[in-house]
């Protein structure tokens, strides 16, 4: 079954059924929003379409399902789900953004400049409007692109999240080493998210910055004891440490 299809409402996502008279649209939209900020996007996935059992005229609800399939990767579900949900918000300006975005990663790139378009035609205002044209640019290999990412940031100036999801976005059009100043920044302002840490180790790794990038997911996992991409990273790199130890050992043999 596709994960379109598990969206539907009314699906049982086996959660359990106490206090179930307790949790309403608020509380899984909020439990939405924390899973997303901690980069735990399949939880934010299945805590949105709660919200939209609660509430199905929710439209943050549905955009936020759409961003969480594209940080997924999954793009052609992100697209037919933002069309279901244009279908009874055309005008909503996010939720345009992140069909553009959906569409630029999968090689639309003239259909995601229109949307991209459309939403800041609708409402040019929001962070993630500019990170999104942002993203659509970079897949146009545009360099105005950069121009987004400053607006965005400057609609945010003290926000960690909108640079956590900039370097995400720069990640994405491997762009390391902006990604990794993004997310160095989202550092600066909330030291305490092991996302942010994930974030600047993967940056730091695809730049080479191995001893940097050891630090950071130890940091990570000291953060969220609970990660298996950290522990298998340090795993990684102790086992290449060694390998690499081992190597000159027998190196120094051969030579003497």
């Amino acid at each position: 079954m596709s994960r379109f299809n598990s969206l539907e409402f009314g699906e049982n996502f086996e959660e359990p059924l106490q206090s179930a008279q307790q949790k309403d649209e608020s509380f899984y939209f909020a439990e939405a929003m924390r899973a997303f900020e901690s980069g735990q996007f399949e939880q934010a996935l299945r805590s949105f379409a709660k919200v939209l059992e609660f509430n199905p005229k929710n439209a943050a609800a549905w955009t936020g399902q759409v961003r969480m399939l594209i940080e997924l990767g999954e793009y052609r579900e992100a697209k037919l789900w933002a069309d279901k949900a244009l279908e009874q918000f055309p005008d909503e300006a996010e939720l345009l953004a992140a069909k553009a975005v959906a569409l630029g990663r999968s090689g639309d790139l003239k259909g995601a400049l229109a949307f991209s378009d459309a939403s800041i035609e609708e409402r040019g205002d929001t962070p993630y409007l500019w990170l999104a044209r942002g993203d659509v640019l970079l897949a146009r290999a545009e360099k105005r692109a950069q121009y987004c990412f400053d607006k965005a940031l400057l609609l945010a100036p003290a926000d960690w999240f909108v640079r956590w999801l900039a370097s995400r976005i720069q990640s994405i059009h491997k762009n390391f080493s902006i990604a990794l100043k993004y997310a160095q920044e989202a550092l600066n302002l909330n030291a305490g998210s092991a996302a942010i840490w994930m974030q600047a180790a993967r940056c730091q790794m695809a730049l080479g910055l191995i001893v940097l990038a050891e630090n950071s997911f130890t940091q990570a996992r000291q953060l969220n004891p609970n990660c298996p991409e950290a522990t298998l990273a340090l795993d990684n790199i102790s086992r290449a440490g060694f390998l690499s130890k081992l190597g000159g050992r027998l190196r120094q043999l051969f030579h003497s």
